[in-house]
């Protein structure tokens, strides 16, 4: 009857553990484990060895009387040229330029007849017009006066060059003499009109360090704002004392007519959102310095860094909205310090009487001529002379280059957009490269913080941001490589968009700081009553059994 009772208890006791290890123990972890969607980490892990191959379409015209009849004849179709630039251990870089020949055909002829440059260029674009991201080359003879004189290369507001045939192009030169030479203007060309090495390294910088650039070059790309889907503007008029001044700003005809072509045609870089406020008892964070020699108070180049923070605080722009934001502020002096000049270093005025601040937009401080007159004085800003000083810095901040071009080229003008296509292109090919460098840097550091924290949730709307943003990573990287820039800005644009929303989704945070000793803290009051019999009753039983033959030998004896 013991023995039967005894017997019992050792299958109920081995019963309960089985049921424990076979039934709850899957249960319990199937249940608490950290759920985790799928992530395409082989392909997330491709992308983090960047290798960006860009392709420009060049197009070479030759006019009458650049080439002979026999170079005619002898010139090649196309003609392909490739560069490969290693920038580090994880990024490599390849320009590949593909350069077709013709002859310019008879209505090509007459607009290059046309008496200025200028005409030209706008009689060649009626005629056809170019795919955004390529260039085309109009060769002219060298006795040709649409050029001026002394200009050997005119780049229009399109995105045409009118290129002026050397003495390399006699008839005793062989033709392969001629391409070398005129290779050597194309790449010059491609510098202003496409892009540089410089330039793309500079987009870079968020997954290289920048290398051995020109301080002019430097400083630009710390000037522009860094790449974003979106930006907000804000013009502010700023009146110190109402009681001197009544300000009438018309800033949305200003806006209209100015700014709002520029943003148009910057309409496939980013999404631009424009308000205007004015500011009453605004006062700049300095005190101005009266000059006896300029008969007018001043504001040098070192007090101009503090003018901007007592400013920004009333302006309350940043916190609608999560885009950068593009401050160009107006400030009319009261009448106790005006006139009001900014010096530069050398303590000469500045002629537009206004500065910028690098990533944060641009002041210029408006005088108003009010001696001897009744107070308040009703003034009417001048809103042109306003906007000419501020659509260039806007340009500036957004990224548009405007470096010094080389020796013989003529840069005509950019047209009522205040942006030239080329210059759109060339903004373009820097975005794009910026949006897929940023977009791989930030979906690669996500993969490696999942991977290092197993217990963050990766949900299901993550893991399709995630893979969302790799497949438009993908597409932008083959348009880059066929040189389809359009697509290629429209695809980098969508993988930073998915990636940044992936990245900074708040159920990343649910577990993250859940760490095992906390797991332990509640876990152990409900596994520990229960485990600790069963726990006992197996060694028990496993103890019994191990002294079962040592009694039957003892019998046997």
């Amino acid at each position: 009857m013991v023995w039967a009772e005894r017997h019992r208890g050792r299958l109920a006791a081995l019963a309960i553990a089985a049921v424990v290890i076979a039934v709850g123990v899957p249960l319990w972890w199937k249940t608490t484990e950290t759920y985790r969607a799928w992530l395409p980490v082989a392909q997330i892990n491709e992308l983090a060895q960047l290798q960006l191959q860009l392709s420009v379409e060049v197009e070479v015209v030759f006019s009458k009387g650049t080439l002979t009849a026999e170079h005619q004849k002898k010139i090649p179709p196309s003609n392909t040229r490739q560069e490969e630039h290693v920038v580090d251990e994880t990024t490599r870089l390849r320009y590949r330029y593909e350069t077709r020949y013709r002859t310019a055909t008879i209505m090509e002829e007459d607009a290059l007849n046309q008496s200025t440059a200028a005409e030209a260029d706008i009689s060649l674009h009626m005629l056809s017009e170019s795919p955004s991201g390529s260039v085309v080359i109009y060769v002219v003879p060298e006795s040709s006066t649409v050029l001026p004189e002394g200009v050997s290369v005119y780049v229009g507001q399109r995105r045409t060059a009118l290129l002026r045939a050397g003495g390399q192009m006699r008839v005793a030169v062989a033709l392969k003499e001629v391409l070398a030479s005129l290779e050597t203007w194309i790449k010059q060309v491609l510098q202003v009109m496409s892009f540089s090495h410089g330039d793309i390294t500079a987009a870079l910088s968020d997954r290289v360090r920048p290398g051995d650039r020109s301080r002019e070059g430097l400083a630009d790309s710390m000037r522009a704002f860094k790449s974003s889907p979106g930006y907000e503007i804000t013009f502010s008029l700023l009146n110190p004392d109402p009681t001197s001044h009544l300000l009438h700003w018309d800033v949305e005809a200003a806006i209209s007519s100015y700014i709002q072509p520029l943003l148009s045609k910057m309409a496939p870089v980013a999404n631009f959102s424009i308000d205007s406020q004015i500011l009453y008892y605004a006062v700049l964070g300095v005190n101005p310095r009266y000059d006896p020699t300029l008969n007018a108070y001043t504001l040098n180049a070192d007090s101009l860094s503090h003018v901007i923070n007592p400013v920004e605080a009333r302006l309350g722009s940043s916190a609608a909205s999560s885009n950068p934001v593009l401050n160009f502020l107006l400030y009319v002096p009261d009448s106790r310090h005006s006139p009001l000049h900014i010096t530069d270093h050398r303590r000469h005025t500045v002629p537009s009487n206004a500065f910028s601040s690098p990533r944060w937009g641009g002041i210029m401080v408006y005088n108003v001529n009010a001696s001897g007159t009744e107070l308040p004085v009703d003034v009417h800003i001048d809103m042109r002379r306003v906007m000419g000083v501020f659509l260039p810095q806007l340009r500036l901040m957004l990224g548009v280059q405007s470096a010094a071009p080389p020796p013989g080229f003529l840069i005509g003008p950019c047209g009522n957009a205040g942006l030239a296509d080329w210059e759109l292109d060339r903004l373009m090919w820097t975005r794009s490269v910026e949006n897929v460098a940023t977009a791989t840097t930030t979906i690669t550091s996500l993969a490696q913080l999942l991977d290092q924290i197993g217990n963050i949730v990766i949900n299901d709307n993550i893991a399709e941001q995630v893979s969302s943003a790799v497949a438009s990573l993908q597409l932008a990287v083959g348009q880059l490589e066929v040189g389809n820039l359009g697509l290629a800005m429209q695809y980098s644009k969508e993988a930073i968009l998915q990636s940044e929303r992936a990245f900074f989704d708040p159920s990343l945070l649910h577990l993250l700081y859940f760490p095992d000793d906390q797991k332990f803290a509640i876990y152990i009051p409900l596994f520990l009553p229960m485990c600790v019999p069963i726990l006992l009753s197996l060694l028990k039983m496993a103890s019994e059994v191990r002294q079962r033959p040592g009694q039957g030998q003892a019998k046997k004896d």
